[in-house]
């Protein structure tokens, strides 16, 4: 298991930071969040360099890539700065599509995928049915040739953007709801569709809606994969989805990070740099230990996936270990910076507030918890 570079990934690495250093998009990024905008022109400026084709499969257009590489381009991203959930990569966010899907709904998603525009949001959580899925009740119902979508999902994200949804349904066949949930993909202008914003503290760039479905007529073709199966399709993809949230909590927890270090080797108090005051010297370096054991333990788990080993467990503990560290990380990253920090003037305050849904969204770290413990104690028995 070596980690070392190699000179493909050094060359897409440095392509990426050349791309962000020739945007400047700083101060893009603070005008975006102030004003609740997506980043559309930093979004430009990587689908023009190519990185949305990343892991997408060659035969739609893509360039085969193995899951470390895309990992290793999501950290680098976010560590530069880039906003957490506007990343333009979706090969992770697809697999269920690739997997399950048929050849027309691959070619309408993989297209979206590869200009840069997220192709769907998933409706999956709902009002009542957050860590509780199976309290879902949105309903999947056969009548007259057609299934007619009714309920309501809520934290979706990109609802206003994305052209479809992927949603996860009750189809009523089955008594057991982990045995009765399918997933339907429909396009999101369809009548009966109707979204409603969320106001929420962070990722002030990226919209967050609940979602409206009333009678929301699809076709039998719109299903995905295999009926009543949806939630362990689901289940499957998340397992890979997670290490692209994962990869984003280290590069906003590097990003921190190197503001945090640059600061204390400038500011001056007392007469001295804070950097020589064995307080700040002690944060920055838990700092960076909880950096590096969040880089090995997400290298690892893309390598177990790239070499076809089971991550069923490890994507919950590299789940749960990084939305952790990483909000451990920047909030000392703000307290060294002192005042200053807590100011939208000083992107740390941005980093603070955008990465701790990541601590939720996507099973929260408690779920992570319940899924990889129970997973543990099956091995020993």
């Amino acid at each position: 298991m070596d980690f070392k570079k190699t000179e493909e990934q050094e060359l897409l690495l440095d392509s990426l930071k050349t791309v962000m250093e020739r945007g400047n998009f700083e101060d893009y990024f603070k005008e975006c969040d102030r004003n609740h905008e997506y980043p559309q022109k930093a979004v430009d400026a990587l689908v023009e360099a190519g990185f949305t084709t990343l892991g997408i499969p060659e035969e739609f257009g893509g360039t085969p890539t193995d899951t470390l590489t895309q990992v290793m381009v999501a950290e680098e991203a976010h560590a530069l700065g880039y906003p957490s959930l506007c990343w333009i990569n979706f090969a992770t966010e697809v697999d269920d599509i690739l997997t399950f899907g048929n050849k027309e709904q691959q070619e309408k998603i993989l297209g979206y995928a590869l200009e840069g525009k997220k192709p769907f949001t998933l409706g999956f959580t709902e009002p009542q049915a957050g860590s509780d899925s199976a309290a879902m009740a949105t309903t999947a119902t056969k009548r007259d040739g057609k299934v007619y979508i009714n309920g309501n999902k809520t934290f979706n994200t990109s609802a206003d953007r994305a052209p479809y949804m992927l949603c996860v349904c009750r189809s009523g066949v089955n008594e057991s709801p982990y045995k009765d949930f399918s997933m339907y993909l429909f396009p999101m202008d369809r009548p009966g569709v109707a979204i409603e914003k969320l106001d929420k503290i962070g990722n002030n760039m990226c919209g967050t809606y609940e979602v409206h479905l009333d009678d929301v007529e699809c076709e039998e073709s719109d299903l995905v994969g295999e009926e009543c199966k949806g939630f362990y399709q689901l289940m499957k993809n998340f397992e890979v989805e997670r290490l692209t949230i994962c990869a984003a909590n280290v590069g906003m927890a590097r990003c921190a990070y190197d503001e945090a270090l640059r600061y204390a080797a400038q500011r001056m108090q007392f007469g001295k740099i804070i950097g020589s005051f064995q307080l700040v010297q002690e944060k920055l370096v838990d700092m960076r230990i909880k950096i590096e054991n969040m880089q090995n333990l997400l290298y690892k788990t893309a390598w177990k996936k790239d070499n076809g080993e089971s991550i069923m467990i490890d994507s919950s503990l590299v789940k749960r270990y990084t939305g952790q560290a990483a909000f451990e990380v920047i909030d000392d990253a703000m307290q060294i910076m002192g005042g200053i920090g807590y100011t939208h003037d000083c992107r740390i305050s941005r980093l603070w507030r955008d990465q701790r849904v990541y601590r939720i969204m996507a099973g929260t770290e408690e779920i992570m918890v319940h899924t990889a413990g129970r997973a543990l104690i099956k091995e020993a028995q």
